[in-house]
C-alpha cells in the first residue's frame, strides 16, 4: 500500500479532512491508523461510487482494491501506529474514480515485493493485495518511495461494452 511521506501534508487542498466534497469534486480524509476509521472511509467513497453510476464487476474492482489500499497502508505502512495517519483523496465521476492513499510509514520499493503466484508464495496468508490492487485498477501508480498509491478505475457498463 501506499507509504506516505513521515510528516505528509494535509492532503492537498481544499476541503476539510472529514471527507466533505472539496472543488473538482474531490473528497479528502485524513484519519488515523485504525481499521474501523478505514472502513467508514472506504464505506462513504463507495456509496458515492454507486452514486455514479457504478455496479457489477467495476463496482467490486473498485470495492476490493480500496479495501487494500487501506489495510495496507494502516497495517504495513504506518504499522498500526494510533499516531500516523492515512490520507486519501477520492474525486468520482460517471466515467471514473481517481482514488490516491497515502501513509506515512517508511515505504518501499514496488521491485522487491515477491510475486504471490511463485510457487515458494502458494500457500502465505498474506502478499497479493498489490497483486490485486494492480489486477483489477485500470491505472496504478507508486510514487513518494511507495507511500503513496494513485489508482484510477474507468467505468464500464455491466455487459462489457465499451462507454462512448
Amino acid at each position: 500500500m501506499t507509504h506516505g511521506d513521515p510528516n505528509p501534508p494535509a492532503p492537498s487542498g481544499d476541503g476539510d479532512e472529514s471527507g466533505r466534497p472539496a472543488p473538482g469534486g474531490r473528497r479528502v480524509f485524513t484519519f488515523a491508523s485504525d481499521f474501523a476509521a478505514g472502513r467508514a472511509v472506504q464505506n462513504e467513497i463507495l456509496d458515492e461510487v454507486r452514486r455514479n453510476g457504478y455496479a457489477g464487476n467495476c463496482f467490486f474492482a473498485i470495492n476490493l482494491a480500496l479495501e487494500e489500499a487501506l489495510t495496507n497502508a494502516i497495517r504495513h505502512g504506518n504499522r498500526l501506529d494510533p499516531n500516523k495517519k492515512v490520507h486519501v483523496e477520492a474525486r468520482v465521476t460517471p466515467r471514473r474514480v481517481e482514488i490516491t492513499v497515502q501513509d506515512e510509514g517508511p515505504g518501499f520499493d514496488r521491485k522487491n515485493i515477491p510475486d504471490p503466484t511463485a510457487e515458494e508464495n502458494l500457500e502465505k496468508c498474506s502478499g497479493r493485495g498489490i497483486l490485486l490492487i494492480e489486477a483489477y485498477m485500470s491505472s496504478v501508480k507508486w510514487d513518494r518511495g511507495g507511500r503513496r498509491l494513485r489508482m484510477v478505475k474507468k467505468n464500464e457498463p455491466a455487459d462489457g461494452s465499451a462507454k462512448a
